[in-house]
């Protein structure tokens, strides 16, 4: 397994290598010892998966603030998706800047996000399923998010606004520029 750098220094890629062979293959998906390459070491406490039936299927921007903050670990276990991180944390010198990468199941990349991004994808495939590590609980009072089509950001989604599937929760979630400071850089 290979620890990748992106665009933010505390997001990384975990690109696992698959052996195969005439049975089939094998890949390591998870290392501990992986860890010691982060700056920010989570403690997992769950693992959840999400699936999207529809391609154009929107999840996000969503996040947890503290003191429920939460890092993940997402992989796409079936199809593909477009993910994308924003860096909320206020004084950052990459503030409000994103990150995309396309997460695919037969690739088995997967991408680290630490607390003090939001997080959010959209799915490329039908019937797409994303695996995620947390590193907490689902905590209803400090979740939060931004709204995922906002001009002020900047994302060149793969789906357009009005073909994309969304909750109800993230058609109505604020703008960037409404956004409350939540994490702050250190």
């Amino acid at each position: 397994m290979q620890v990748l750098d992106t665009a933010f220094p505390e997001v990384k890629i975990f690109k696992s290598r698959a052996h195969s062979d005439k049975r089939g293959l094998f890949v390591e998906t998870w290392n501990q010892n992986y860890l010691k390459q982060l700056d920010e070491i989570p403690e997992w406490r769950q693992d959840c998966s999400s699936v999207s039936l529809k391609k154009g299927t929107v999840r996000g921007l969503h996040f947890q603030a503290p003191p429920a903050d939460q890092c993940k670990l997402v992989r796409a276990s079936k199809g593909s998706l477009f993910d994308v991180v924003v860096d909320i944390r206020h004084g950052s010198p990459t503030y409000g800047a994103h990150n995309t990468i396309i997460l695919k199941a037969d690739d088995y990349q997967q991408l680290f996000i630490p607390s003090g991004f939001a997080h959010g994808f959209c799915t490329l495939e039908d019937n797409t399923e994303v695996t995620y590590k947390i590193s907490g609980s689902y905590s209803p009072r400090q979740s939060g998010g931004i709204f995922w089509n906002d001009p002020d950001l900047g994302i060149d989604w793969p789906v357009n606004a009005s073909e994309a599937v969304l909750s109800e929760k993230d058609q109505t979630q604020p703008k960037f520029k409404n956004f409350p400071i939540v994490f702050h850089h250190n």
